[in-house]
């Protein structure tokens, strides 16, 4: 029940049925007020200098855009580098140090999905979850970052930042709920618009292929990964952030008589201390130089 809910709004907010788009147009009078009210939102926080170098990657809309892969290809081009999130799907809140610049200090369960594959690509990276992102901020400063880069931040209009916007495409630009977007571009907040294929280009790696591999994924609008997908005997979707359990996956394995799973890091930071055969699908990014410059460029001047 909660992935089909799940998998309708994702349609609904990027791909509608004409019944959908009814349902839009209806709801349109409360995007208003809240898009309105985000405004007011923008316009009443005054972003405080933490005296550290900070990079806010993220996007305006809801759902899956690729962040994790563009932040983790950003850190590991500076030294001294912090990533600072919220830990979506976590079990535990308040701040924990995920990794600091050597070692790795909790499970998947406390960090979440998305921070363990910070802290497994990135080797000399420290790596905070916090929903505060300024205690986040504080404590990479204190254990010596030197720049922190926040996953999906531009909301926090009251730190002071530079703004990477990934361009997400979708036929439906309204703000919620009649569409998916959280908030606006807004005309007086400087902000770094990235556009896939232009400023960064995606790599995927293969790895542990097998003659016969069903894709098993936990990732939001998991059709983006058509493009890249080898050839699978089957396609199992859930909802973003599904913590698995070793039962349904073995399940899949039978019922499809594969020899493997195929899963993107976010799903093997999950699923690999089950001991079932895995094949993963390694979602890179290439970044422009001109964005390592425009970030060099904000740095120099502050």
């Amino acid at each position: 029940m909660k992935r089909d809910l799940v998998f309708w709004i994702e349609e609904y907010f990027y791909n509608p049925t004409l019944v959908q788009k009814l349902l839009s147009f209806i709801l349109l009078p409360i995007s208003w007020i809240y898009c309105f009210g985000m405004y007011i939102r923008f316009k009443s926080k005054t972003p405080v200098d933490f005296d550290i170098d900070i990079v806010s990657v993220g996007n305006l809309s809801v759902g899956g855009s690729g962040k994790t892969p563009l932040v983790t290809a950003l850190a590991s081009g500076y030294e001294d580098s912090a990533i600072v999130l919220r830990g979506y799907g976590r079990s535990s809140s308040g701040l924990y140090v995920v990794k600091d610049k050597n070692n790795i200090l909790c499970d998947v369960g406390i960090s979440g999905d998305e921070a363990m594959i910070y802290a497994h690509k990135l080797s000399h990276a420290i790596v905070i979850v916090s929903e505060d992102r300024r205690k986040g901020i504080l404590k990479a400063k204190e254990m010596g970052a030197k720049i922190v880069f926040l996953d999906d931040a531009y909301s926090k209009h009251d730190i002071k930042k530079l703004d990477l916007l990934i361009d997400v495409k979708t036929k439906n630009n309204r703000c919620l709920p009649s569409g998916a977007f959280r908030e606006r571009l807004w005309s007086s907040k400087e902000a770094i618009v990235l556009e896939d294929k232009k400023d960064f280009k995606r790599v995927v790696k293969l790895k542990n292929k097998s003659d016969k591999m069903s894709l098993v994924t936990a990732i939001a609008r998991p059709s983006r990964l058509d493009e890249f997908l080898p050839e699978v005997v089957g396609k199992n979707y859930f909802e973003d952030h599904h913590q698995f359990t070793k039962k349904e996956l073995e399940d899949i394995l039978k019922k499809e008589s594969a020899d493997s799973l195929l899963v993107t890091y976010k799903d093997f930071v999950k699923v690999e201390s089950f001991g079932l055969s895995l094949s993963l699908l390694d979602l890179d990014v290439e970044v422009d130089k001109k964005v390592f410059k425009r970030i060099d460029d904000y740095r120099g001047k502050y």
